[in-house]
Parts: structure tokens; sequence; C-alpha cells
């Protein structure tokens, strides 16, 4: 799987009378679980205390008989969780068009289906290549990542969880200068690049093999090649995928999370690259994040949903083939609590 060479026409555009512009690919989103951690984290820093009310004075008879203390009632015991991390190609002041469920021009090009198991020892990342073939409810066949330029947010999220036949709890969007301002806020990224290149785009950064310390545009550039390998697009989510985990490796190494001040700067500079859904309350996120206190950062899987090539559509666009019978396989293991066997039996430890 993934050894095609992607062809040139693979950017074409899906929606008729839409110009067709360079996409980001899944440059934000790779930041999405460190940048969730740290707004929860600031959330949990920042949170008010409590004040102690005076003693009250009583009179003898009263401390006879002190009032009992009201045991505080205890959180319930975490669920499965699942989240949805969308790289959005769209300027800024049009992410509040697509969290609204309107049309706008825009595409989804980064997908990655979170999945938080019941016990949170582990994390799981599924990445969904932006130029699947899919069914997009109330529209029909299409590539995936129309489906938020054609019904936002709202859509993409239906979209993913009729192909996957699984819920999704909450979504999360960004976009790129969000992206790139949080690898610079990081002081830079160390990534260990196992597949040397030089890249195509912008500054024709060269990423020699071996351990590189990226700053925001190069991290930005690596996380968006794809015409410098045959496979493209396949090779580009495994870049991606190696990226998300080296800055939560460093984020968890550094204690960036520990340190009020650090997180709050992470925090002001990414935030305004953020659209969330509005269940992720003040409460929910606390939840979130008492969950995950015991998650050890190296405990996340990451892989690519698996797929069937690439191929033509009717209409001649560039497309990625499903594979029903794998996709049917994957969802069947999320629905069964079965995924780490499910990764274990197509040896997907490591990623495909």
């Amino acid at each position: 799987m993934g050894t095609e060479p992607e062809p040139a026409e693979a950017a074409k555009a899906t929606a008729p009378g839409v110009a067709h512009r360079r996409r980001t690919i899944i440059i934000a989103l790779i930041a999405g679980l460190a940048v969730l951690a740290v707004a929860v984290a600031a959330l949990l820093l920042n949170r008010p205390r409590t004040e102690t009310a005076a003693p009250v004075q009583t009179s003898p008879a009263a401390q006879q008989s002190p009032a009992a203390t009201p045991t505080p009632t205890p959180d319930p015991p975490p669920a499965a969780l699942n989240i949805l991390l969308i790289g959005s190609d769209s300027r800024v002041n049009e992410r509040a068009i697509a969290a609204s469920g309107a049309a706008s021009d825009q595409r989804g090009d980064a997908l990655v289906f979170i999945h938080l198991p019941a016990d949170r020892q582990s994390v799981y990342g599924i990445s969904i290549m932006r130029d699947l073939w899919v069914d997009i409810p109330g529209y029909g066949a299409a590539k995936i990542n129309a489906g938020l330029e054609l019904g936002g947010v709202p859509l993409m999220t239906q979209t993913v969880e009729s192909l996957l036949g699984q819920h999704v709890d909450h979504s999360l969007m960004l976009d790129f200068q969000g992206f790139a301002a949080l690898t610079d806020a990081l002081g830079g990224v160390d990534v260990d690049i196992k597949q040397p290149f030089t890249g195509t785009i912008d500054d024709f950064v060269n990423f020699p093999a071996g351990v590189n310390r990226l700053n925001g545009p190069q991290a930005l550039a690596f996380v968006r090649e794809r015409h410098a390998f045959a496979d493209g697009d396949y090779q580009r989510v495994r870049n991606q995928q190696t990226f998300l985990k080296a800055v939560l490796a460093k984020m968890a190494a550094e204690g960036g999370l520990s340190d009020a001040n650090t997180v709050k700067q992470l925090v002001a500079t990414v935030l305004p690259h953020i659209t969330v859904d509005p269940g992720l309350t003040l409460e929910a996120l606390e939840r979130l994040a008492s969950s995950l206190r015991s998650t050890a950062p190296g405990n996340g899987v990451f892989f690519t949903l698996p797929t069937a090539g690439v191929g033509t559509s009717s209409d001649g666009q560039s497309i990625v083939l499903q594979d029903p019978t794998a996709t049917a396989a994957v969802s069947a293991a999320l629905a069964s609590g079965t995924l780490p066997e499910y990764i274990a039996a197509n040896n997907l430890q490591n990623g495909n």
C-alpha cells in the first residue's frame, strides 16, 4: 500500500467553481493534541481558588455539636472518548463560518480521528487521507476533505462518523498559523527524519537524515511536503505523525505543561487559531485533563486508515480508494474496544 506515484492532478478541487489554491494539508492538526493539552492545563492552572470564609463565632452549645463536613461527590470514571482534529486551509476569518456549518471556500485537508480508551493508558490517532473517496451525507460521493467546504465542521464531523461508524464526542479545528506559532513557542522541535528530502515549495528546505531541530517555517515545510516522495500523501502523513509525536515528547520531557507562565504563553500564541465545538466546556476540559494525568506520552500509537491505493473518479479527479474490509475492521475494533489487538495483528505499532 502507498507505493504508487501520486498523479499530478491529485490536488484538483472537488467542487466546481472553486479556484484551485495551495492546500496546507495536515499542517495544523499535528499540533492538535498538544494544543488541546495546553488549553486544558491553562484552564486548570488559572482556575480561581475558592476563598476560605472567616470562622463564625458560635455558642458553647453549638461548638459541642459541629456540623458534619459534606463528602465531595467523586468524578465519574472516564469513558472512552473520540476527538476529531481538523486542519483547515482556511483564512483565519473563515473559521467561524466553518464552525457555524455554512458552506465556505475551505477544505478539511487535515483529518485525524483520536481515540482515548476508557482506561486512558494510551492515545490512538488514525489519520484519514484527504483525497479518500467517500459518501458525504446529503451530497454523495466526493473527496472527504470537501466535507468542510460543503457544510463546515458539523458536516465534516458527520462524514467521519459515517465512515468509521463511530460517534465523535468533540471536534477541534486548527489553521497553519497556529501550527507554526506553537512550534516557535516551544523553541523548535527535534524531529528524527528517517527519509531525507529537499522540499519543493516555499524556501526549498533541505531535510537531512537524523535529528533536525525545526522552527515554525521549517516544520511547516516538513509536514506539507508530498511531491518529493514517490508515494506522495502517504509519506506526508507519516511525517505528520512523526512530528506530532515529537511535539508531545518535547512537552513531556521539558515539563512544558507544568509551568504556569509557559502554559500562558503557549495558550496566548495558539488559541487565536483554534476553533472548538460548544461541548468542550470548562467542565469537560477539566474532566479530560484529570483523566489524562497518568497517560504516558510514549504510549501514543498513530497509523493511517488503510486504503486500496489511488485511482480516478468518474469525473476525472485523482482520488484515494477505500479499502472497505480494512475500514470495517477498524470500525469494529473501535466499537468493541479491541483497537490494541487490531494494531498488533496488523503490525501498526509504529504506523504504516
